[in-house]
């Protein structure tokens, strides 16, 4: 039997905060870079058409799911046959969500999901929360699922992903300085405890007073590194070996073994 994998790029860097045109420009680059390397799949920090801490010009930014942005990044998908995950601020009637969008390999949007857990007052002020906790796509036979950056720090909703199917969880972040912690002890654990792929993709730039931690990784369904970037900007690519999950919950069974008749009152609080 064949064996399954799915190649994906990290793209550890973004363009200059506030300038959309910029952000295409090197999401166009990066794609054709993630293409010659056989990847099927780009996946770029959070916010990465348009910076995260951008104050007023983060409202003026906004548009629709199907806005100029949309257009632009489906063209490049469609040019270079790559499959492109990119968040921007999604503007619904009076409200903005920070959103990130799977556009398939022939231009086509296959996900869209909106940020369900806001962190700090930046966030929180900016945004209204998501409110579906599981988005999924297929890509290429592999059923992708989507987050975004605090999302990943609570169990539950990794849990119910991996509880709904999803082989690997794409994760964009703009994680800043020092919560290290998160990409290297968090994220590891997220996948382990699950056992699917997790693509983690952080910011590794500055923004105002924000610092960003890089540390972008790609962790397999036993929580080991297939892809680990540092601080700096990078474009790592690696291969999601997706018989690997099988193989994890063979050797230990922790979604059969749930008891979730003694879970309800845990989750009340």
């Amino acid at each position: 039997m064949a064996r399954r994998t799915l190649r994906v790029a990290l793209d550890q860097g973004t363009g200059r905060s506030g300038d959309p045109a910029d952000a295409l420009a090197r999401l166009s680059d990066r794609a054709r870079a993630a293409a010659d390397a056989g990847a099927a799949l780009l996946v770029g920090p959070e916010m990465s058409l348009t910076g995260y801490n951008i104050g007023a010009d983060l409202a003026r930014l906004a548009e629709p799911l199907d806005g100029r942005l949309a257009d632009r990044v489906a063209r490049i998908a469609a040019d270079t046959g790559v499959a492109l995950v990119h968040g921007f601020p999604e503007r619904d009637g009076d409200a903005v969500y920070n959103t990130v969008v799977l556009t398939g390999p022939d231009g086509g949007r296959l996900a869209a999901y909106r940020k369900t857990h806001l962190f700090g007052d930046l966030d929180r002020s900016a945004f209204a929360p998501g409110d579906t906790p599981v988005v999924q796509a297929d890509l290429h036979g592999v059923r992708l699922g989507l987050l975004v950056c605090y999302d990943v720090e609570f169990p539950e909703p990794v849990r119910a992903h991996a509880l709904a199917g999803t082989e690997l969880l794409v994760v964009p972040t703009a994680l800043m300085l020092p919560f290290t912690d998160v990409p290297e002890r968090v994220v590891p654990v997220r996948a382990l405890e699950n056992q699917i792929h997790l693509a983690y993709v952080n910011r590794c730039d500055t923004e105002g007073a924000l610092r960003y931690a890089g540390r972008s990784a790609l962790i397999a369904p036993d929580g080991s590194e297939t892809l680990r970037a540092g601080p700096g900007e990078e474009l790592l690519v690696g291969d999601a070996d997706l018989g690997a999950i099988a193989r994890a919950r063979e050797e230990q069974s922790y979604l059969d073994d749930r008891r979730p008749d003694l879970y309800g009152p845990l989750s009340r609080g």
